[in-house]
């Protein structure tokens, strides 16, 4: 999904690990109005639709196996890729990379896959907050894969952000669960999916969208036979209204960042850590303790400031 505004020469992609900034040349971009006040809300209501389906997942991983949950999650999505098909058209199956837009299905599912199994035994606000290392590591492997400039700051931002995640591990002292290591795996799988999604953005979201979800749902389905639990009533209900909240809330994003800038609206993609510590209380009686809290103080504010000069840095590419 690309911004379209005059004012704001960066596209954003938003998948279940946060937004991410790239480079996006406004040579045919039409401008457009700005609304940020619409944007925030669409935002903040997508963060606390994808709480939710974070919620329901982690509620059914003690009836079903979390292959089966994230395959649900992704047919839903597949769905409503192949609505998206008959919207418009078999050009959608066109794309110049063929192999990276498969791999990124790949490691879509692989990220999925493993923060659903870490949630079976974290609790949800202890995940949400490692989670948050993610666009770090994009910025790491942009450096080190596509050769993207880093500045020193950036680089002290992803040192410290990294800290935070340790806090809230704190690893080795038997404070959070092992299974919590997955969230730390899932968010480099998330962060490989990004890089090739700066690599592949020609092909349009729809395009990517579509490859995505084919690649997640096969890959899926291969060790569902093995584990796969007939839901019964309750679980029917929750699974189809997990996949139903997620495609909303994917879509509350998009016009999000649609809407308003970047640089503006993707921030409160750190409220996802309220909502997900509201609903584990209301749900699970699990509270983040004060490390907890303090981790992701850091890593949001490294963070904000991170997209803040990813901002800066492609404005100065642009007009400089």
């Amino acid at each position: 999904m690309r911004l379209v505004s005059g004012r704001d020469p960066v596209s954003i992609r938003r998948t279940a690990g946060g937004p991410e900034i790239t480079n996006q040349s406004m040579d045919a971009m039409p401008a457009r109005r700005v609304e940020n006040g619409k944007g925030l809300l669409l935002m903040g209501l997508g963060m606390f639709l994808f709480a939710a389906v974070d919620t329901i997942a982690k509620f059914l991983t003690s009836e079903l196996h979390p292959f089966q949950i994230v395959w649900t999650r992704q047919f839903g999505l597949l769905v409503g890729a192949l609505f998206l098909l008959a919207l418009h058209g078999r050009h959608l199956f066109v794309t110049a990379h063929p192999k990276l837009q498969l791999i990124r299905g790949l490691v879509a599912a692989l990220s999925a896959a493993a923060f659903i199994f870490a949630i079976r035994y974290v609790p949800l606000a202890d995940a949400v907050a490692v989670s948050f290392v993610a666009p770090f590591m994009v910025t790491l492997m942009a450096a080190l894969i596509l050769r993207e400039p880093v500045g020193w700051r950036r680089w002290v931002a992803v040192l410290l952000g990294f800290a935070g995640s340790m806090i809230i591990l704190r690893p080795g002292m038997g404070a959070v669960h092992p299974a919590a290591m997955l969230v730390v795996v899932a968010a480099f799988f998330f962060a490989c999916r990004q890089v090739i999604s700066r690599a592949i953005a020609d092909d349009g979201t729809g395009t990517t969208i579509l490859y995505t979800a084919m690649a997640a749902v096969l890959v899926l389905s291969v060790p569902l036979p093995w584990v796969w639990v007939t839901p019964g009533g309750s679980e029917l209900l929750l699974l189809v209204g997990m996949a139903l909240l997620a495609g909303f809330a994917e879509v509350c994003v998009i016009r999000a960042l649609e809407l308003g800038l970047a640089v503006a609206v993707a921030p409160v993609h750190y409220t996802l850590i309220i909502w997900a510590s509201l609903y584990g209380w209301l749900a699970f009686g699990q509270f983040p303790d004060v490390w907890t809290w303090a981790g992701t103080a850091i890593i949001m504010a490294t963070g904000m400031y991170t997209l803040r000069r990813e901002y800066l840095a492609v404005r100065r590419a642009k007009y400089h």
